[in-house]
Parts: C-alpha cells; structure tokens; sequence
C-alpha cells in the first residue's frame, strides 16, 4: 500500500511538471528561442546555459552545418538560452528519472491492477518518445509539423499520468469527489471523444498559425472589428493562400468547437442536472475554451505599431486552449474508468 500512496503522489507531482515543461515550451516560442540551443542534447557543445556571443560565433565557425534559419550573424541571449536550456533539464533530467521509479513503484504495489501497470508503462514509452520528438525538432529547426508533434507528444504524455493518477486512486478507493466521475452513456463517451479531437484541432492550428511568419497578422491589424472579430472587415473572407490566411481558419474551426461545446454543455445540464460531476467538468472545459476565446481576441487587439503584439497573451492562449483538451479528455477517460469500474463490480 505505501508503493501506492508513493506512486500516487509522484504521479501528481509529474503532472504538474510537465504542465511546467509545456509552459516553458510555450515561453520558448514567445521569445524566439526554439533554436537558442542548437545542438542535443548538448547546448553550443556545453552543458550549460551562459554562452556568450563570442563563443556562439566560434561554435558556429566550427559547425557550419548548425546555422539555424536566422542566419550565421544572429546571436541569442542569455535568457533565450536559459529557456530552452530549462526545458530540455525538466524534461530529461527530472522527468525522465522520476517517471522510471514510478513505473518501479507501481509495479511492487500489489494492489494496483492491470490497468495501472498499462498506464505506467505508456508513461515510460511516451516520455522516451518525446526525447527523440525534441531532438528532431532541434533538427529541424523548429518545423511546423515538428513543434506540433512536439506539443501533441508532450499533452499525451499528460494525459497517460493522469490515466494512472486515475487508475491509482480508483484502485486504492481513494478517488476525491471531483474525480468521482459516473459512468457515461456509450452516446456521451463517443461525444467525449469527438469534442477533445476537435478541440485538439483547434489547438493544433492556432500553433501553425504562431509558428508562420505572417499568419498572425492574416486578418490585418486595424483593431476592433476590422481585425476582430471581422478579417480585414470581412465576416467571410475567400481563402486564396492557406498558409498566410490561416488565422481566419483557426478561427472557424474555435467558433465550430465552441458552438459544439455550448450545446453539449446545455444538454448534460438538462439530462443529468448540475449536480453531476460529468456535467461540471464539461461545463469547466466549455469556461475555459470561451474565456480562452476571449484572450485570443485581447492578443490581436494588442497589436502596437512599435512593439507589435503583447507575447505573453499568447503563452496564457497556448496554455488555456491546452487546459481546455485536458480537462474534455480527463473528463472522457474518467467515465471510461468509471464504466470499467461498474463492469469489475458486477
């Protein structure tokens, strides 16, 4: 039992530091330092952070083919290097280890089922996956389909501690009841499902609109209406490139999801009534994903001719749209257990 009270307490720890880890990925993007390291799992050959102009120029002269996109003349600061530098130390210095020892304790918990076991051994497999996704987006250079990979690797990777966290405490009848998830209909859990992909979507867009030069300012920058919520005071605008116009589809695609929220939030409060713990994570994912709408608006609005946008409304945007999946997908795997649970019962 005290392998499993351990396992259960690292598995939360672990899923707080990964929601560090993905912050700070978030900051990386922020601040342009996606390649402030160019090398891995090294940084400039070091395994420190402060390297300094001059020795960025010499490690550049000695590795020619390392140029990044920026060009052989472009220099990082200490902080952008710091960032990354964090980033990959949180990642593989500390959660890899710890994520090795609670798969250990698990498995000497006698108490734990087959499920627990499943889901520590997918933790295991993900976060060595999500090493090699960071090294092929050092590179290359930070591509698009790389930084999503890099993303959607590292919310699976969530996800599969939060199943344990799940399977643990249902394991052990230690489940809170904010996690004391009912068993869902097969409808709802197909609803579920559908929603986190689609929010996933969404999520998945808005990073290749972030990561494309000149996609942010896809629908112009003339302020209230003309940029939001209109493009370039247009409701409906033609798609003739997709690639700089693909703001306007990441719009689309939230005001879908956010529709399809609204209404499956309405319908689980009329089904099964606003006491039911279903109901209440559905309507939190559907608070967070119209406030987070709400925080993209204040990102284009922030445009300023001599500053240009106000960054750390994206990082809150990426970590809100984030939070959103997280909690329709917990909130899936929830009744999933809970359904699973019902059948052990009988």
């Amino acid at each position: 039992m005290l392998e499993g009270i351990q396992a259960k307490r690292l598995t939360g720890a672990l899923v707080a530091v990964t929601f560090l880890v993905i912050a700070l990925g978030g900051v990386i993007r922020v601040y342009d330092a996606g390649e402030s390291c160019p090398d891995w799992p090294t940084c400039f050959g070091t395994l420190g952070f402060d390297v300094s102009e001059a020795e960025q120029e010499a490690w550049y002269e000695a590795n020619p083919d390392e140029i990044d996109s920026r060009g052989a003349g472009h220099r990082y600061t200490t902080f952008q290097i710091f960032t990354e530098w964090a980033h990959r130390l949180l990642a593989g210095v500390v959660l890899g280890p710890l994520v090795l020892l609670n798969w250990l304790l698990v498995r000497r918990d006698e108490g734990l089922g087959s499920e627990a076991r499943l889901a520590s051994s997918v933790a295991v497999a993900l976060i060595i996956w999500q090493g090699a996704v960071g090294w092929l987006t050092v590179r290359m250079d930070n591509e698009h389909w790389s930084v999503a990979l890099h993303l959607g690797s590292a919310l699976a990777f969530m996800l599969s501690l939060i199943w344990l966290w799940l399977a643990t405490s249902r394991d052990h009848g230690e489940l809170p009841d904010w996690a004391g998830f009912e068993s869902a209909s097969e409808k709802w859990r197909s609803r579920l499902l559908w929603l986190s992909v689609a929010t996933l979507i969404t999520l998945f867009s808005g990073v290749f609109v972030s990561t494309t030069n000149g996609a942010n300012t896809g629908c112009g920058v003339s302020g209230l209406y003309e940029s939001w919520p209109l493009c370039r005071g247009e409701l409906l605008t033609s798609i003739h490139d997709w690639v700089l116009q693909s703001q306007i589809i990441h719009r689309w695609l939230v005001v879908g999801v956010g529709v399809a929220l609204l209404m499956a939030s309405r319908t689980i409060w009329k089904e099964v009534g606003s006491d039911s713990v279903l109901c209440k994570w559905i309507w939190g994912s559907t608070a967070l994903y119209l406030a987070n709408i709400g925080i993209g608006a204040s990102y284009i609005l922030s445009w300023d001719l001599s500053d240009g946008y106000t960054e750390y409304l994206s990082l809150i945007h990426l970590l809100l749209a984030s939070l959103s999946f997280i909690v329709l997908t917990t909130t899936w795997m929830g009744t999933t257990i809970a359904l699973v649970a019902e059948v052990d019962d009988e």
